[in-house]
């Protein structure tokens, strides 16, 4: 089974300030691209559509790293760090709000073979 990692990382940016916000975070794309454990890291924005119709912030991030330390280890780089920090946690960042999650793969009480 998988120990793959898959995130979604939110941004509801602050009012007129979307099309900054996703050139600040398309910015973090080349090095996180680079990372050990990296497969996906994609900045995208929401968009209207008739068959998909639920509700979301405006952009959004969706990355799958190979293994838990691999996601826990972006998330520490100093890049990252700083991007929350200046635009999610200090009042006069970009950010309204951001929600972050991740996801397994890995169906819960999975019967994995014993070695």
């Amino acid at each position: 089974m998988s120990k793959k990692i898959y995130c979604y990382a939110q941004f509801k940016p602050k009012p007129g300030k979307e099309k900054e916000v996703f050139e600040v975070l398309k910015a973090l794309e080349p090095n996180t691209l680079r990372e050990d454990g990296c497969i996906q890291y994609i900045v995208t924005r929401h968009i209207q559509n008739q068959f998909a119709a639920g509700e979301s912030y405006a952009i959004v991030f969706s990355e799958i790293w190979e293994s838990k330390e691999a996601f826990e280890a972006h998330c520490q780089r100093k890049e990252i760090v700083n991007f929350f920090d200046t635009n999610c946690l200090d009042a006069d960042g970009l950010v309204e709000a951001h929600n972050v999650c991740v996801f397994t793969d890995e169906p819960e009480d999975y019967d994995k073979p014993v070695f």
